[in-house]
Parts: C-alpha cells; sequence; structure tokens
C-alpha cells in the first residue's frame, strides 16, 4: 500500500499554537535527515490518524508532499494524547533512495496450528520477537517478515538464521553475529505433570509377562 500525506510549512511555533493548530484538526509534524535542516509541519490530522493503523505505514516509504514538494519519508515517532483518540505529534525522516537505512520490520507468524508442536504435542508457541532491524535500500525494505512454524516440534526454536529475506536485505543481528531467537515451542508444565502423572498408571495397567 502507498501513502500520500499532504503537508505545509509551519510559521507559527510554541505550545498555544500547537494547540490551536490541534483545535483545527490539524496535527504538528517535523521532517527532518539528508543532511538537511528540520522543518517543521503541519497536516491534516484524520488522515495520518487512520493511515496509523495500518501496519505499512509504519514501516514503508512514504510519499510527503510539502508545499507541493514530493519527499520520501519515513514514520519515525508519533505521540498520542492520554486518553483521547488524537495524536499530537508526528515525526518523519527523510530518505536518500540511493542509500542503505535501517528500519524495524514486522514478524508475521505463520502455521503454527500445522505444526508437530500444537498438532500433536500440546505445545504451545510463544513469540520471543514482534519485529526485526533490518539494513537495505529504502525501496527494497519488505512490509513485512513470515516466519514459518509449520515444523517446528516442542522444545524447538526458530532463529533468526531460519527466516527468508529478499534480496539485498540484511537482518543487522545476524551481521552482528546475533542469531536470537525468534520463537519457541514450549510445552505448559500443567501437559508435562499430567503426561508424568499418567504413566504409571500405564505401566500398571499392562498385563503381567508370562
Amino acid at each position: 500500500m502507498s501513502f500520500e500525506l499532504i503537508a505545509a510549512k509551519r510559521e507559527e511555533m510554541g505550545t498555544g499554537a500547537s494547540r490551536r493548530l490541534r483545535h483545527a484538526g490539524k496535527l504538528p509534524g517535523v521532517i527532518y535527515g539528508a543532511d538537511k535542516a528540520a522543518e517543521s509541519i503541519v497536516l491534516d490530522h484524520n488522515p495520518v490518524y487512520y493511515a496509523l493503523k495500518e501496519e505499512d505505514f509504519h514501516s514503508g516509504i512514504l510519499n510527503l508532499v510539502v508545499d507541493g514538494k514530493k519527499e520520501a519519508v519515513l514514520l519515525r515517532d508519533f505521540q498520542m494524547h492520554p486518553y483521547k483518540q488524537q495524536v499530537m505529534h508526528i515525526d518523519f525522516q527523510r530518505v536518500d533512495l540511493n542509500a542503505p537505512i535501517h528500519v524495524h520490520v514486522p514478524l508475521h507468524f505463520v502455521n503454527a496450528d500445522e505444526s508437530p508442536a500444537v498438532k500433536t504435542q500440546g505445545a504451545k508457541i510463544t513469540h520471543v520477537l514482534n519485529d526485526v532491524d533490518v539494513r537495505a535500500l529504502p525501496n527494497q525494505i519488505p512490509h513485512f517478515i513470515e516466519v514459518d512454524l509449520s515444523k517446528i516440534a516442542a522444545g524447538e526454536s526458530v532463529h533468526l538464521s531460519d527466516l527468508k529475506v529478499p534480496a539485498g536485505v540484511e537482518i543487522s543481528l545476524l551481521v552482528r553475529g546475533d542469531n536470537a531467537t525468534v520463537a519457541q515451542a514450549v510445552v505448559p508444565r500443567g501437559v508435562i505433570e499430567a503426561e508424568a502423572a499418567a504413566a504409571p498408571a500405564a505401566e500398571e495397567a499392562k498385563p503381567a509377562a508370562e
């Protein structure tokens, strides 16, 4: 999904000015990076509020049009009101489409119900990581990385080295030599205790050898 946001340079600064903007349905923000000066901007609140509900908005390249000039940016931070459904401030970083960048990409866990761990061994799948930092050219950044759990057995784990990523994408932890655990199949204590309690009864039920 491609996102385009319309913004304007912000002329008035300060807490009072920000409050007036929010009351008018506007959202204060800032855009920085790419060896350019940071700029204060203002956007319509509602398009951003609803875009924030989309996963792709958080990791994909966005088109930000500031006073008619389009720039490629990444969402870097935003602040929500403590109890209102209102975005208070938002930060964007300019990106050079020809230079690699670091971005956190969400993990999508699939096929857990098909795994031996869940189907036959009574295990639960625990997600240790929910996203990973990757380095890639902006247009090569995946919107998510799939974690296939179909073959995991009880007591086993999926590590970063097991993940399949597109060509040109590096997982930062792996580059640093850290093959971190992504997910693991754990048998709940209650299942282990029940199996242990059932074992003596099963032995007693066996017919005596002649």
